[in-house]
Parts: C-alpha cells; sequence; structure tokens
C-alpha cells in the first residue's frame, strides 16, 4: 500500500532517468496510483517512441509535446488501457501524427472498485503488437511481452539496447497489482510473473506507478510467493469459517487502508476463481468451501 510519507515529484516536467529513457509523471495520484502515471520517453536522437501516454489531461500533453523538443513521435505504446494509462493517447497522435501502436483494445462494463480504472472506450490502435513484435527507432527497439493478468490485453515493453523493461501495472515496488475479476485473472497473472521470472536479460523494470525496480528478479520471486501465501491464507480463512469474501478481507488486510479492502476483495476473488479452477475450492452462493477431496 502507499506510504503516508509519499516523495515529493515534479508533475509536468521531463526527468532524464537513463540514457534512452525519460519520464513524465501525470497529475493523477491516488491510493491506487502511488504519486500518479508515468510517461516514459524513449530515444534520445530525431526519433522517439512514448510508453504510456496517461490521462488526456491538458498540463500532461503538453509537457510530454514540449519533451519531445525537435524529435519525431513515431509511436504511442499502451500497456493497457484502463484510464489512467491510455486516453492521452488519442489527442497526442492528433497532435503529432504519430500511430498508435500496442496492446490491444478492450472494453468492458467494470464493477470493480476504481472508478479511475474503467477501460478507455476511445482507444484506437493502428497496430496491435503482439507477443514478441517490436517497434523501432533511431537507436532503440522495444519489444511487446505478452503479460495478462491484472488485464488480459497488458503488454510489458522490453528495451532491447538497455536491459530495461516497463512493467506497466504487472509489477510494482510499491504495490501489488490488483487483479479483478471478470477480466482480470490471477492464472494468467502467476503464469505471466514466472515468464518474466525467467527472462534473465530483464535488469531493471520502470513500471508505470512508482519507482524503478533495480533487482526486478528478487521481487517477481517475492510476488510469486506473496501470491501463494496468499492462496494458503484464503484456504485457513475457510477452514476457519470466514467464507465469504467480506469477512475474509477485514483478517487478510488488518493494517492495510480501508480504502483499499474493495480492490483487495477483487484480487480474493480472483485467487478464489483460480483455486476453484484448481478443484482445490468449491463456490455455494456466496460463500466459499474447500473442496471434499482436500479436506
Amino acid at each position: 500500500m502507499q506510504s503516508d510519507a509519499e516523495p515529493e515529484r515534479p508533475y509536468a516536467l521531463a526527468e532524464t532517468i537513463t540514457p534512452k529513457v525519460r519520464r513524465v509523471l501525470a497529475r493523477n495520484p491516488s491510493p491506487f496510483t502511488y504519486t500518479g502515471t508515468q510517461t516514459y520517453l524513449i530515444g534520445d536522437g530525431a526519433e522517439v517512441a512514448v510508453i504510456d501516454p496517461g490521462p488526456a489531461e491538458e498540463e500532461h500533453l503538453a509537457a510530454i509535446l514540449d519533451a519531445l523538443g525537435e524529435a519525431r513521435l513515431v509511436a504511442i505504446a499502451c500497456t493497457h488501457t484502463h484510464r489512467d494509462h491510455s486516453p492521452a493517447a488519442a489527442p497526442l497522435s492528433a497532435r503529432t501524427g504519430a500511430p498508435i501502436i500496442g496492446c490491444a483494445p478492450l472494453t468492458l462494463e467494470d464493477d470493480g472498485p476504481r472508478a479511475d480504472a474503467a477501460f478507455d472506450a476511445d482507444y484506437r490502435p493502428s497496430r496491435v503488437l503482439a507477443d514478441g513484435e517490436s517497434i523501432s527507432g533511431e537507436g532503440w527497439t522495444l519489444t511487446a511481452v505478452a503479460t495478462p493478468g491484472h488485464t488480459s490485453n497488458h503488454l510489458c515493453f522490453a528495451l532491447e539496447e538497455t536491459g530495461a523493461l516497463f512493467s506497466g501495472d504487472h509489477v510494482m515496488g510499491w504495490s501489488t497489482s490488483v487483479v479483478s475479476p471478470p477480466d482480470g485473472d490471477m492464472s494468467d497473472y502467476l503464469a505471466s510473473l514466472a515468464r518474466l521470472y525467467e527472462r534473465t536479460q530483464d535488469t531493471i523494470y520502470f513500471p508505470a506507478h512508482g519507482p524503478a525496480i533495480t533487482k526486478p528478479h528478487q521481487l517477481v520471486r517475492g510476488m510469486l510467493g506473496h501470491r501463494r501465501s496468499r492462496e494458503r491464507q484464503i484456504l485457513r480463512q475457510i477452514e476457519a469459517g470466514n467464507t465469504t469474501i467480506t469477512a475474509m478481507v477485514p483478517v487478510m488486510y488488518k493494517g492495510v487502508d480501508e480504502r483499499l479492502w474493495p480492490a483487495a476483495g477483487r484480487s480474493v476473488l480472483a485467487h478464489l476463481i483460480d483455486l476453484e479452477r484448481r478443484e482445490l475450492v468449491v463456490r455455494r452462493g456466496d460463500a466459499w468451501h474447500v473442496s471434499e477431496e482436500i479436506a
């Protein structure tokens, strides 16, 4: 969860964080976005790409355009289409002529706890990148790494020249990612984490929210362990008689900001659906029970 003592961060200002990578922070902080959405500009030559253009706020758009300077924007890439990530793609494309290239469009009615995370119904990519496909410009190559789970259309982007991975909302250092059914899928999320763990070429992650992750494989290993621990915790809760999500969450997330409990409940549901698929639990109405085979 987010710390009460948030780091001071400049908004609407391009910061150089590594060679070939600059970052512009959108002014949309929240318990779910930390200090805000981080838009990344890739390339330090005549051709630049933007990853996760963020919300369609004029201040943020102006900062991105100012950061481009004389460079030509050749691609606008989105990791997924939650409204804190992709809405600025359309106006940025209109002002620069750059194509929107990246994740697939996805629009669902979201019954989850986040009004700001509803899907961007106006997202219209010029080209959808399949897993392993790349886009490139002067001095840089971005390769799509399919990482469904947080959303079914989530992509990460690997900057081949530097070993950096732009991890979107899939992996963040300050918080675990919300996995909210029906589109969010815990089985897919765990498989995507395992896939990233196998990618030894990635030496640093730049998430859409929060600080850079300088020990990515250590963090991903810990995240996999955390999710398995949550599974065991859920099974223990059921065995103790807390068979509904509303009964489980206050116990499992005691000490966590209560504003995050609805989102935590969605991730608990995602775990329960995964456990149900594996025939470890059964659902009866709103209650969950350990399967007789393992009881």
